[in-house]
């Protein structure tokens, strides 16, 4: 499939919203795991025994926090797993949650219901065992796809990370914006750029072109949009300044994105040039 074959079908950033369910259960249902030490900290109390005691109280406490790196762990994989390039994890919370986890387990086996050390390292051992099993181990190796040029997973992760900031603050302030033709705009706007940010992710090599694009595109768009839906009910030469900027951002960019695949370098970067010296005229950059 050629560069304009995929324009024709874009590819969308999509989740399973069936499999992140699954994913947030698994993470949030470790959360009842230290409810099955309410009764050794009633039995310790009733018996008198403080170093039963303060293990139970802390193993709870510690269960808790191997719960909480649980699930920020499978949150960071899940991002993981829906990206074409990106860094592993930086901290491998779930690995860390495993070790805490057998290490508690290990220390109330063995003080607070006084098991042998053997036994106790073998309850640690099961309940590691047991995390991997269920829960797996955090992704470590960076995803790259061929194409890269020489760039990083790291610099395209970053690109595509800022490219979906900035969509993202274009929907969060079109939601206030209450022309109807201007929001149906700006979700155009947003479609065409998530399609750039996805040819970015299949083809690495058109990375500095489009990033330069993405930025000069959507800092426009993204600060035009936010002055307007701040400013809108204000009065009406600022709808129609509006109007005409939302036109040309749009009409420039479905005009550039055909640039960017057809890989035509040098008209692009000066339309690219153009573009900036639009939107300075207008007073958005």
């Amino acid at each position: 499939m050629n560069k304009t074959e995929q324009l024709r079908k874009p590819k969308q950033y999509q989740q399973n919203p069936v499999q992140d369910r699954f994913h947030s259960s698994q993470g949030y249902s470790f959360y009842l795991f230290p409810l099955a030490l309410v009764p050794a900290v009633i039995l310790s109390f009733m018996s008198g025994d403080l170093s039963a005691i303060i293990t139970n109280i802390l193993g709870c406490i510690s269960f808790l926090f191997a719960a909480k790196l649980l699930a920020q762990g499978l949150v960071n994989e899940r991002e993981y797993q829906h990206k074409k390039i990106t860094k592993a994890p930086k901290s491998p919370l779930k690995t860390f949650a495993a070790l805490l986890t057998a290490i508690s387990t290990m220390a109330i086996a063995y003080i607070g219901a006084d098991n042998s050390l053997l036994v106790s390292l073998v309850f640690g051992l099961g309940a590691f065992t047991g995390m991997v099993l269920f829960y797996g181990l955090d992704p470590r190796q960076e995803k790259m796809i061929e194409g890269s040029h020489g760039y990083s997973a790291e610099e395209i992760s970053q690109t595509i990370d800022e490219a979906l900031t900035k969509i993202s603050g274009i929907e969060t302030a079109n939601q206030k914006i209450k022309d109807r033709d201007f929001t149906k705009r700006l979700k155009a706007i947003c479609m065409n750029a998530k399609e750039v940010v996805t040819m970015i992710e299949e083809n690495p090599s058109d990375i500095r072109r489009a990033r330069k694009f993405l930025n000069v595109y959507l800092d426009g768009a993204l600060k035009v949009t936010q002055g307007y839906a701040d400013m809108q009910y204000q009065h009406q030469q600022l709808t129609d300044n509006f109007n005409h900027v939302l036109q040309t951002i749009e009409s420039v960019f479905i005009e550039q994105k055909q640039k960017l695949l057809e890989d035509d370098v040098l008209d692009l970067d000066i339309q690219i040039e153009v573009l900036s010296t639009q939107l300075k005229n207008e007073g958005v950059l």
